[in-house]
């Protein structure tokens, strides 16, 4: 059928374009600034990056490594010591929760720490026995707590801190006081024992984060001696620490990992407030897979970071003395209640103290505690952290969180690959 949409005589002449005759300048206009447009993002956008690139810290020192473990021979005694004879990691057993109320006592057992398809696993399981009569009283009598504390647990006076060992390596059921025995055993290893220690430098570790409510993985480092005093005057690293909870925990469950330093002259004036972040997955857990967490570390700044540089917890320039960091108030109420002026520990000093002297390496998953890791009111939490039967109401708690335990100990651990720490060639 002939078109009728052309005149019959003239089916092939050309069609009128009146706008081709007068170009209308706006529509010009309009098209060369877009492309102007494009081309100028494109350059601003490559200039930022290449500002960015430019302004990124590096650790320009050589480095030396000075400790690695790949924890593929299996060689328990290599690892973990045998006997006298220390290993390249110390199993640190304690039951008084390492000074942030966790109710888990830390084991010498391969039940909690033990080595398995060339990787090291750190487990909680529940106490053998437990619950336990009222009136019994468990000792740890591999306790490690005059081996780490201070000085051995010798006193400024030449006697042995009898107290702080029975507070650290002993328990008793008492009902009426509502303290019981620590319903959940755990591990925490160190370097400490082995002088496995760097001040500045470089620590990597490829790990894979514990499932299950309430569990708490830290990979963290403290200095060798407290030089500036107890903590956390003399310092904390942590690389990484997270939760165990399931990614509806409304306080950032196991899709968040949290990076930190501790520093400040009192507990009660620590001003990891100023000196945290974290990093958050949003399609997956870190327990889901392995992910390498990373310190780097100088005179001048400390970074840390997950996988990539791209994925940083903590980057923080020491641009200033940690005491101005913390803007901490001139007085404080002492113990005798009046107020006492509260003194610069890092006076003198560096602005990188207290993160300058040498630091050694420490993993855990503890359970539970009192110290804010876990804050009230969030997630169903079965105890309070100002109550003192906080362990009792925690266990009464378990049918609550035990089911989110996995009973396959591989998901339940943390699950290392390897460990890596370098020093800067020059350092002692």
């Amino acid at each position: 059928m002939a078109s009728t949409a052309l005149p019959p005589a003239a089916p092939y002449a050309a069609v009128a374009k009146p706008w081709t005759e007068k170009p209308n300048p706006r529509a010009r206009i309009s098209y060369f600034l877009t492309y102007a447009l494009v081309f100028v993002g494109a350059g601003l956008g490559a200039v930022q990056s290449y500002l960015t690139y430019r302004n990124v810290r590096l650790d320009r020192a050589p480095l030396c490594l000075v400790f690695q473990d790949d924890f593929d021979s299996g060689d328990d005694a290599a690892v973990f010591g045998t006997g006298s004879t220390p290993g390249r990691w110390l199993r640190e057993a304690q039951l008084d929760g390492f000074g942030t109320g966790a109710f888990d006592m830390t084991t010498g057992s391969a039940n909690n720490s033990f080595l398995q398809n060339g990787n090291l696993y750190i487990a909680p399981t529940l106490t053998p026995g437990w619950p336990f009569p009222d009136g019994t009283t468990y000792n740890e009598t591999a306790c490690t707590w005059n081996r780490t504390t201070e000085n051995g647990g010798i006193m400024s006076n030449g006697e042995f801190d009898w107290s702080g060992y029975y507070a650290a390596c002993s328990r008793t059921t008492n009902s009426t006081a509502g303290t019981i025995i620590n319903p959940v055993q755990s591990a925490r290893l160190s370097t400490l024992v082995s002088a496995r220690a760097i001040r500045y430098g470089k620590v990597e570790v490829r790990a894979k984060m514990p499932v299950g409510d309430w569990l708490w993985p830290a990979i963290w480092m403290l200095p060798v001696n407290s030089t500036y005093g107890a903590w956390p005057r003399s310092g904390e690293i942590d690389i990484v620490e997270s939760r165990g909870n399931g990614i509806r925990y409304t306080n950032r469950g196991a899709n968040f990992v949290q990076g930190s330093l501790n520093w400040g002259p009192s507990p009660a004036f620590n001003g990891v407030g100023k000196s945290y972040s974290w990093w958050t997955e949003r399609r997956e857990t870190f327990s889901s897979g392995f992910h390498t967490y990373t310190l780097e570390w100088t005179s001048d700044w400390l970074r840390i970071y997950v996988d990539t540089r791209l994925h940083t917890l903590l980057d923080l320039k020491f641009n200033e003395p940690f005491w101005t960091r913390g803007e901490f108030p001139p007085t404080a109420i002492g113990p005798d209640g009046h107020p006492a002026p509260l003194d610069n520990p890092w006076a003198n000093r560096t602005n990188a103290a207290p993160f300058d002297q040498d630091f050694y390496l420490i993993m855990n998953v503890a359970v539970g505690g009192t110290n804010g890791w876990f804050p009230d009111g969030q997630g169903d939490k079965p105890w309070l952290n100002a109550a003192g039967n906080a362990p009792l109401d925690f266990i009464r708690g378990s049918n609550q969180w035990m089911p989110t335990w996995p009973q396959n100990v591989e998901d339940r651990a943390m699950v290392v690959d390897y460990v890596k720490m370098w020093k800067h060639c020059g350092d002692p």
